[in-house]
């Protein structure tokens, strides 16, 4: 296998997601650019699935750079809200929100509802496209269950990290060491998956 590695550009100008990528393929012969290097607009999240978004998204940075994509879709689905806030977790409180507002507004959803009943999922899925026209693109899904917190702890993570309880831990996402919440959470989970597809598929991996 050569070891020169493939770059492949990261549809996402998210930072907090840059650096997780960076860090879980690390150890892998990918060199990791973010679309922000090639000063790209964003693609259109019309898609009402994150299979949908996570394909647009990864088409329209194949497809602006000639470079291989990853992309992923991810949110929070809150049970006692009906599966919200869902493919509109980064927009919650509107489309230039920022975590703080996405935060309040979940927290101000859930003030009448009981410890027992604030189940919730962070969702991940992740595609892989060699090009823009790939007709075959890798997807992968991970999942992560927790509870949402009445008060937000901790100054690590991103997004909705702060407020989601992961009981096995007795912290929330947000207090996670970067190796754990990365063996733990959604994107780790759908990263390994990805993984192995890549390695079966496309012999990128010994």
């Amino acid at each position: 296998m050569s070891t020169e590695k493939q770059k492949i550009v990261l549809a996402t100008g998210n930072k907090g997601k840059v650096k997780e990528f960076e860090r879980l393929l690390e150890n892998f012969p990918y060199e990791v650019v973010p679309q922000s290097a090639f000063d790209l607009t964003d693609a259109d999240e019309t898609g009402t699935t994150f299979v949908e978004n996570a394909i647009i998204k990864a088409r329209h940075a194949a497809k602006l750079t000639g470079l291989a994509a990853i992309a992923d879709d991810s949110g929070l689905a809150v049970d006692a809200l009906g599966g919200e806030p869902g493919v509109y977790s980064s927009r919650y409180a509107g489309n230039d929100a920022s975590d703080q507002q996405n935060v309040d507004k979940l927290l101000q959803a859930l003030a009448n509802v009981a410890e027992e009943n604030r189940t919730a999922r962070f969702l991940c899925v992740i595609v892989f496209m060699q090009s823009a026209e790939d007709p075959t693109p890798i997807i992968c899904q991970g999942e992560w269950h927790g509870h949402i917190s009445q008060v937000r702890r901790g100054e690590k993570g991103f997004g909705y990290d702060p407020v989601f309880w992961v009981s096995s831990q007795n912290q929330t996402a947000a207090q996670l060491p970067a190796e754990v919440k990365n063996r733990l959470s959604h994107r780790g989970k759908a990263m390994a998956k990805l993984l192995d597809c890549l390695s079966d598929k496309l012999g990128l991996m010994d």
